[in-house]
């Protein structure tokens, strides 16, 4: 990750000198482009774009960027925008239950120097991998959830992700169903994975099901969490081929293995403020 870089995403309706005034408000104020992509939605008129520039010789106080730019650009234009300073470390909380394969993926990326991000704590309904965050030195809480504590043991939750100023919730494998109050609390900033078997082979053991119906095709998807169970806007997707010859085992197997490569796809993409979400859907930038 770039540590002394400026990212703006943005999106209004297709006009006129959108990327001219864009980018002439970062030459004009001494920024260096790094990056610039944009796509235009044919059917809704709709502009996206994200740019990114060197901060280390711009003229305007990092501080006083946005005000500038909603200024100078954004009110003219009617922009929604976000300005990331990427020298700034998301907080990303991790939220598990019984399966470790993501949560592993994700520590290992962090640890090697991947990823730039830091895990303040990991939350569970269960005690069962708190080996996971002992062996790492990560504070664990478990908050055991049932039909008459839930809304309580949500409140606390949320709580404890202020007191850590998180940025960003995963949902490794987490399996409880986040009412509509929590992710108002982190609109499109809690990320789940599950397998891509849904709605056709839903319940614990689709990998059974879809083995007994012979597919050809397992895979994985990764999305921003809504209020609509699992319908929520897409990140990133993963396919593996599956046969005959593939024993329950070794789907679960392949099956496991995507959901850490379309996670971890999802969760950089959002780190490097690449996806912007408009309608439900997602435009996830290169």
């Amino acid at each position: 990750m770039k540590t002394n870089t400026a990212t703006l995403l943005i999106h209004c309706k297709d006009q006129k000198g959108l990327v001219v005034s864009v980018t002439e408000f970062i030459l004009n104020n001494n920024g260096n482009i790094l990056y610039l992509d944009q796509h235009v939605d044919n059917h809704e008129a709709e502009f996206f774009m994200r740019v990114e520039w060197d901060l280390s010789e711009f003229h305007i106080p990092t501080e006083k960027i946005s005000d500038y730019f909603e200024t100078l650009i954004a009110s003219k234009f009617t922009m929604r925008y976000q300005l990331h300073v990427n020298s700034a470390v998301p907080n990303v909380a991790i939220f598990v239950s019984h399966l470790p394969h993501c949560i592993y993926d994700i520590i290992s990326r962090v640890r090697s120097g991947e990823w730039n991000i830091h895990i303040p704590l990991i939350v569970s309904n269960h005690e069962k991998l708190r080996h996971v965050a002992e062996e790492f030195n990560i504070p664990y809480y478990v908050l055991p959830i049932t039909a008459e504590n839930k809304a309580e043991q949500e409140q606390k939750t949320i709580e404890l992700l202020r007191e850590h100023h998180v940025d960003l919730v995963i949902l490794a494998r987490y399996m409880q169903v986040i009412s509509p109050e929590f992710i108002a609390e982190f609109p499109n900033k809690i990320i789940n994975i599950h397998h891509s078997f849904l709605p056709a082979f839903p319940g614990a053991k689709p990998y059974h099901s879809a083995y007994a119906r012979g597919v050809k095709l397992i895979g994985a998807t990764s999305h921003y969490v809504t209020a609509d169970l699992d319908a929520g806007p897409i990140i990133a997707q993963g396919v593996s081929e599956v046969s005959h010859k593939d024993s329950v085992e070794n789907m679960i197997r392949k099956g496991l293995d995507l959901e850490k490569i379309v996670l971890s796809k999802a969760i950089w993409s959002h780190v490097q403020h690449k996806t912007l979400v408009y309608n439900n859907r997602t435009i996830v930038f290169e």
